[in-house]
């Protein structure tokens, strides 16, 4: 059945409990405090002063037949499709809803997309109309008069743009009744984009069946009850995040949209909404325990009892910092989650909770999913060999949009994603990610997993992130090059890091060692394609001593 229907169920069932909170650290010192359904009254300004801001499961439905009908009579169709350029925000997933249950195809846009991006990401998706938030003004100014489909731009915030209409004046007028637009799994319910790590992303199309078993799977996994509290904080443009949260709404459970991430605000917002599961990416990880090593939090300041799971995903975990994560949380579920927005996110791929001794792997088969491991000609590999990773399931994606080249080129006849990354399948049947194909190092015929060498460099105590990417060399093809972001106020030189690595196999030491940020996108991907721009064609770039200032 379509997702639509659990949040029609959870708005009947349990009409005031609380859905959504949204925090937003800027206004911490603010007493102001809001329902959706007090705000709604007061000629539905937005709170942009409110330090938490909440919404019933009652008004969550509401607000999405609101939006559902405002799209209707805009002359929205079933099929068409609707953009959504939002940061994290209360109003997100009611907008999200209100366009599955128009009929309308949701089309999150990265909150990072440059007006270019924009106008290209729009165009390929065919919007009919877009949504925006005030941090997007002068970037859709831009592009508004080159978007010939878009018919109609509204505008979520105070102070609208005479070129756009608001959203909160014309959602007033409209029905909180159910549209009862009919919807089935196999309609088309939304296009996600990729990374966009090879140029412009690619469209991916989605139907609502991957969008309900995700849901599934996401229980399945983690085990969400009625009295459960999701601390969210990735972005919700992104399948990673709404996928978890799906959760959240298959359970009837409340869910935290945590705005303005840092240590002290995480575990603030933990303590205070009384928060169960905790979503982090790897360096929210990282800055956590290393403001607790430095002592500027102190987990005694907070109350941390409801805490049972946290969770990564995006990318690979160090085992070295679910080691250290387990020395001050002992008693934490700690899990794994490995998925594509071509596989609607996370969940094809698991560690479980059971299997903290696999820390490393990625895990097992999601719960529904295939997995196997194939060479070059797709052909499956014997055990413990290096191949690229495939996955079959309900939530593959039914094509890039307007691309059946790449479509071919990802996705076999008999269902079968390429995912492109490189893994492995140890004798207990775990999978073992070892790094993404077009990231692996081929220096003179040897081929080199930056993963792997990755890892052995964040058991550093003076490194806070790193990068290993291939540079040219004229004798070996390519060779190994690390981006060392050090710790704050560290210093240290590249002699001291040669010697750590003395600990690596001869072959697998980076020959080049260059004291740089490490960039991340905003689900915590490394973005090496920036790292390779920057430092693919120099001549040398090793630098002797680098600061973590």
């Amino acid at each position: 059945m379509p997702i639509t229907e659990f949040l029609e169920r959870n708005a009947r069932e349990w009409p005031d409990e609380t859905a959504l909170v949204e925090i937003n650290p800027e206004h911490e010192n603010s007493e102001a405090k809001t329902s959706w359904k007090e705000y709604a009254l007061v000629e539905m300004n937005y709170q942009e002063n409110t330090y938490r801001r909440e919404l019933s499961w009652q008004d969550f439905d509401r607000r999405a037949n609101r939006f559902a009908h405002l799209l209707l009579a805009n002359g929205v169709q079933k099929g068409d499709k609707v953009g959504i350029l939002l940061m994290n925000c209360l109003e997100w997933l009611p907008i999200y809803f209100g366009v599955l249950k128009s009929g309308a195809l949701a089309v999150p846009l990265n909150y990072r997309y440059t007006a270019d991006e924009i106008k290209y990401c729009v165009d390929l998706a065919d919007c009919s109309l877009l949504v925006f938030g005030h941090e997007f003004i002068d970037r859709v100014n831009e592009v508004k008069d080159q978007l010939p489909k878009v018919k109609k731009l509204y505008y979520v915030g105070s102070d609208c743009p005479d070129w756009a209409d608001s959203y909160y004046k014309f959602m007033y007028y409209c029905s909180s009744r159910n549209p009862r637009i009919s919807l089935t799994d196999d309609d088309y319910a939304a296009i996600y984009f990729s990374s966009g790590t090879t140029g412009f992303p690619k469209a991916i199309l989605h139907k609502h069946r991957a969008l309900m078993h995700s849901a599934v799977a996401e229980k399945k996994h983690h085990g969400q009850q009625r009295g459960d509290c999701f601390l969210c904080m990735p972005p919700l443009y992104h399948t990673g995040a709404k996928m978890h949260w799906f959760g959240s709404l298959i359970s009837g459970s409340k869910s935290v949209l945590l705005r303005g991430i840092s240590p002290r605000t995480i575990l603030r917002t933990a303590s205070e909404e009384h928060a169960t599961n905790v979503w982090l990416l790897v360096p929210w990880a990282q800055d956590i325990l290393d403001a607790l090593d430095r002592g500027d939090v102190k987990l005694e300041d907070y109350d941390l009892s409801a805490w049972r799971l946290m969770h990564i995903g995006a990318q690979p975990v160090p085992p070295s910092l679910i080691e250290r994560w387990r020395r001050y949380f002992p008693n934490h579920q700690y899990d794994t989650n490995y998925g594509l927005s071509e596989s609607i996110g996370p969940g094809c791929v698991h560690l479980g909770v059971e299997n903290i001794h696999k820390v490393g792997a990625i895990g097992v088969p999601g719960y529904g999913w295939e997995t196997k491991v194939v060479d070059s000609d797709r052909r499956e590999v014997p055990q413990g060999e290096v191949g690229e990773l495939a996955v079959r399931g309900p939530g593959v994606m039914v094509c890039y949009y307007k691309n059946p080249e790449a479509t071919k080129e990802s996705l076999s006849e008999d269902g079968w994603l390429w995912t492109g990354d490189m893994a492995r399948v140890d004798a207990d049947g775990f999978i073992w990610l070892v790094d993404r194909k077009k990231d692996v190092i081929v220096m003179g015929g040897e081929n080199l997993y930056p993963v792997q060498i990755e890892d052995f460099l964040r058991k550093n105590d003076m490194i806070k992130d790193v990068a290993v990417i291939g540079r040219p060399n004229e004798r070996l093809g390519e060779i190994p090059c690390a981006i060392i972001e050090l710790k704050p106020d560290v210093t240290a030189t590249e002699a001291e890091i040669n010697a750590f690595c003395e600990a690596l196999p001869r072959y697998k030491r980076p020959r080049e060692i260059i004291f740089d940020k490490v960039p991340r996108n905003p689900t915590g991907k490394i973005e090496k394609p920036a790292l390779r721009k920057k430092y693919g064609s120099l001549d040398i770039v090793s630098i002797q001593t680098g600061t973590g200032k």
